[in-house]
């Protein structure tokens, strides 16, 4: 059943109307520069470091956790739905946790999945312009206004990220993992590309003129791993991988 667009939003831990942008919207609204007061905007500081403080506290006792992504879009009956499934239940049964963006789609197979074999099942819901609602298989639900605060939990706390097909917001924390470990700040750190003939288009790219033209180094593609078998994305994923180097090549600092 399609639900239905309410009056009200969740805005971190308030309700504010429906029509209210999002807060990471404002904070980066050119248009509103002049409408500021110089002694007002330095005060979002502290409601930036409050999500972060909210977050760190939700989460610090979750123990190892690995970190689902993928479209909110699939549909419940695709097969990627329950490999996505099959995947968190194997993670759980390894005594992990799972830590998704909370919402449909992959997010909720994957968090169904871990609830059902008797894992930890987080969800880091993100304040949206039409509502993004947290789905029934989260046992540990946190909402944020700002990406870039949710984003640092999905690293922070997880040993390894396992990617399933999705779009924009997928590839962002796809190629965000991919150079936080190419530069060396996170370590040990497997990703897991799960459905080899969805990003076989993009390996073909990187492996093709991003890497012929010298954009990277071929070494850094040693850091993603692809497969289509949910216990090996799991086994990937908790499994400690040798310490990163920083990539030779200068990364782009983008």
């Amino acid at each position: 059943m399609r639900r239905t667009t309410p009056q009200v939003r969740r805005a971190g831990r308030l309700v504010v109307p429906s029509g209210q942008p999002p807060a990471d919207r404002v904070l980066f609204d050119q248009s509103q520069l002049e409408e500021i007061s110089l002694e007002g905007e330095p005060w979002r500081v502290w409601r930036i470091v409050a999500e972060f403080v909210e977050g760190f506290d939700a989460l610090a006792g979750i123990g190892p956790a690995v970190s689902i992504f993928g479209s909110a879009r699939t549909d419940p009956r695709a097969p990627v739905y329950r490999a996505a499934r099959a995947t968190a239940a194997a993670l759980a049964k390894r005594g992990f946790a799972v830590i998704t963006g909370g919402g449909p789609g992959i997010m909720e197979a994957a968090n169904r999945g871990c609830k059902e074999q008797g894992g930890l099942s987080v969800g880091c819901n993100i304040e949206l312009p039409h509502e993004q609602f947290m789905n029934d298989y989260v046992d540990l639900g946190i909402e944020f206004r700002y990406f870039f605060a949710r984003k640092t939990m999905f690293v922070k706390y997880a040993r390894g990220f396992i990617i399933f097909p999705g779009g924009l917001g997928t590839l962002d924390e796809l190629f965000e993992s991919l150079t936080l470990a190419q530069t060396g700040k996170i370590d040990h750190f497997p990703i897991v590309l799960f459905d080899s003939e969805y990003w076989s288009g993009l390996l073909d790219w990187l492996h093709g003129p991003v890497t012929a033209g010298g954009m990277i180094s071929p070494e850094d593609l040693n850091l993603l791993k692809i497969t289509d078998d949910p216990e090996e994305a799991a086994e990937i994923a908790t499994s400690a991988r040798p310490r990163a180097q920083p990539s030779p090549m200068k990364a782009d600092a983008q």
